[in-house]
Formats: structure tokens, C-alpha cells, sequence
């Protein structure tokens, strides 16, 4: 492990440029307005994994739903999830829920001040247990999110890899070390600002830095090159198929499981299969050119190949009829690149036949479901297109 020890001139120093700066430069965002725990524990659940750009406008409607901490308690998890549609990540609209729910049962509504308890919340680490207790309840709380860890590793020039267990300590530890008692959200958002805008993970700009005299990188020549991380993961080709099912005006939707991506979400009959699949597939050329979404042929009353049946009845627990029409686009998620085929197909399948976790919806119920961004594509191709 690698100790780090700062003088406290130069603590002093840095800590003085860090809250000049957020006081002429800081950016004016609509959950910084007040300290109130809700709206900040909101945003930086939104934020995860997600641009500022992207999460006003969602933080916006959600706390126009749901303005407090009791509100989001009330309401059930299916409205919660339709409001973040759109954002990804799902998984984070659930705990929002789930710890709502908690705060409002074990805590009678009002979010704890204690980083401790905060931890214990679904969905809260250690990060944003900081975050709420420093920009909230103005306590000394260390904060490590991309934006100042890459920051940190510049200022102390560490060279290990920052994502290693013993470089992770010794971020923490540094945050530690600098977080003043004065104004301490402050200081933390500050140094989130500086690494978003100023110490970027390409072109920092060092010259407009209020920390270049602190930093140990700028000194050295090396701000480009820190801070060092594991090659990334290569990219991988996924093809996936839809099915929808329809019988007459109303479409046939299965909720996720527990465990699935998208969990608690409605969704089309959806599964990953092998490119060699594809071959056997009812498409001949398509409409379109190539884009991020095209219209494909079908033959007349193709039916899809059995294997794909096969799956199809697996999930649904019936048979499908044959396809009417064809459609893909494409979506990334993390380090895949997806191909989806969406097949709409008639169906007759009674009331009692299809799987438990099954439902048959009509397009106005489909606008209020909860579903995925890619669902919600497949949802607008079906409005959409002649019948």
C-alpha cells in the first residue's frame, strides 16, 4: 500500500483553491438548489453511470412525481420504474424504491444523517453515503467517484493501477485527508466539478486548473499518461430475437424475473441467440439501407424456424403463429453491441394458455407499462407501421 502524506500548508492550499474556485466556477444544477437529503440522493443514484446532460431532465419529472421521500414510499415499483425509463440501469430505480420504503419504515420518512446507516440503504455505497452526508448534513465525508479519483491520482501521481484494491484504499485515504470541516459539500462537489471539466481523462486542461501548483502529475510532465488502468474489456457481438405475439389488437408481454436484466419490467419474448441461427431466419432483403433501424422482408406466412419456437413456447408456455412482420435496430449495453430481429406474429392463444408472468396488453396499456428503452423501440415500430 501506498501512504500519502500531505503537509498542512499545502492542505491548506489546496483546500483554500478548491472552494475559491467553486465559488466563481461551480455548476449550477437543479438538485444543488438545497440541501434537502432526498433530492440528493436522487441525483446521485441518476448520476451513476450517466451524464448530467442526461439525468436533468429525468430528476426534473421524477421529483415533480415524487417530491419526497414519502411520496416515492407510496407509490408502487411499476410507476417508479416507468419514470426511469429511458435512463438504464434499472436496478437503480428498484433500490431507490426498496430504500425509500426502508426510510420510511425504520426511520419514519427522514433520511439518516449517519454515513454508517446510509451505507445500509439498497443501493447506497460508500460514495454515496458521502455524498449525502456531506452535501446534506455538511459533514467532513470523503467522496471517490470517476471524476476525483481520476483527479486524486493526479495530484498524488499514482501510478499503480487505480482500480486495484490497495490504490482504492489509498484514494479513500487521501480524500480522507483533504476534506475540510468548513464546507465540506462544497469542497466535494468542487472537486467533482474540476475533474469533469478541467482534469478530463483526455486534454486535461492543467493551464486553467486551480490545483496545477498542488499536483503532483502536472510537476512531473505525466498528467496524460495518469492515471493508469487495465486495458479495456473487447467488445462483443450479440444478435437477440423478439417475438410479439399478437391476438387481434392486444400483445402478449412477460414480466422479467429476478436476476434477468430488466427485472420487474415488462418486455417482449426476447432471447440471445448464435449468428448460425440467423441463416434460418423468414428475411430476405431489406427495405432499408443499413441504419440504426430498418424494416426487413418476410416472405408470405413464413413461420419462424423450430428452434426459435421452441424458445418462444419455453417462455410463454404456447405455439405462435406465422410472421406478419420483421424489424431491426441496433443498442449497446456496457460492452455489447446488440442486434435485435423484432418479429411480430399473429397468435391464437386463449386466456388460460400462456405462462404464469404472462399478460396480454392493448396499445393504450402498453404506453403505461414499464419497459425497457429497447422495448419501448419495439412498442413505437408497432404504433407506427401500416397494418
Amino acid at each position: 500500500m501506498i501512504t500519502i502524506t500531505i503537509d498542512p500548508a499545502r492542505q491548506r492550499k489546496l483546500r483554500s483553491a478548491v472552494l475559491k474556485w467553486y465559488d466563481q466556477h461551480g455548476r449550477r444544477l437543479p438538485w444543488r438548489t438545497s440541501a434537502d437529503p432526498y433530492r440528493i440522493w436522487l441525483s446521485e443514484i441518476m448520476l451513476q453511470q450517466t451524464t448530467v446532460a442526461a439525468v436533468v431532465p429525468y430528476f426534473e419529472r421524477f421529483t415533480a412525481k415524487f417530491p419526497d421521500v414519502r411520496s416515492l414510499a407510496a407509490a408502487h415499483v411499476d410507476d417508479v420504474l416507468r419514470l426511469w425509463e429511458g435512463l438504464g440501469y434499472y436496478s437503480r430505480a428498484r433500490n431507490l424504491h426498496k430504500a425509500a420504503l426502508l426510510i420510511q419504515q425504520n426511520h419514519d420518512g427522514v433520511f439518516p444523517a449517519d454515513a454508517q446507516l446510509l451505507q445500509a440503504l439498497p443501493g447506497i455505497g460508500r460514495y454515496t453515503a458521502g455524498a449525502i452526508a456531506s452535501f446534506a448534513f455538511a459533514q467532513p465525508a470523503p467522496i471517490v467517484e470517476a471524476n476525483t479519483e481520476r483527479l486524486y491520482a493526479r495530484l498524488i501521481a499514482l501510478s499503480a493501477d487505480v482500480r486495484s484494491t490497495a490504490s482504492q484504499r489509498t484514494l479513500w485515504d487521501f480524500a480522507t485527508t483533504i476534506v475540510p470541516k468548513n464546507r465540506p459539500g462544497d469542497f466535494n462537489q468542487a472537486l467533482m466539478d474540476i475533474g469533469s471539466q478541467i482534469c478530463r481523462p483526455q486534454e486535461p486542461d492543467c493551464e486553467r486548473c486551480p490545483l496545477n501548483s498542488c499536483c503532483a502529475a502536472f510537476a512531473l510532465g505525466q498528467q496524460r499518461e495518469l492515471p493508469h488502468r487495465k486495458p479495456r474489456v473487447p467488445i462483443t457481438a450479440v444478435d437477440e430475437i423478439c417475438v410479439v405475439i399478437r391476438r387481434r389488437d392486444r400483445y402478449l408481454l412477460r414480466r422479467r424475473e429476478n436476476g434477468e436484466r430488466w427485472a420487474g419490467m415488462w418486455d417482449f419474448v426476447r432471447f440471445e441467440v448464435e449468428a448460425s441461427e440467423l441463416e434460418h431466419l423468414p428475411i430476405t432483403t431489406p427495405q432499408t439501407a443499413r441504419t440504426s433501424q430498418r424494416s426487413l422482408l418476410t416472405a408470405p406466412q413464413s413461420p419462424l424456424p423450430d428452434k426459435i419456437r421452441c424458445q418462444v413456447q419455453a417462455q410463454i408456455g404456447a405455439t405462435v403463429g406465422d410472421v406478419v412482420a420483421a424489424m431491426e435496430f441496433r443498442y449497446s449495453v456496457t460492452r455489447y453491441r446488440v442486434c435485435l430481429k423484432s418479429f411480430l406474429c399473429d397468435g391464437t392463444l386463449a386466456a388460460n394458455e400462456i405462462a404464469d408472468g404472462t399478460q396480454w396488453f392493448n396499445s393504450a396499456e402498453l404506453a403505461e407499462l414499464p419497459l425497457s428503452k429497447t422495448g419501448r423501440r419495439v412498442v413505437e415500430w408497432l404504433t407506427n407501421r401500416v397494418t
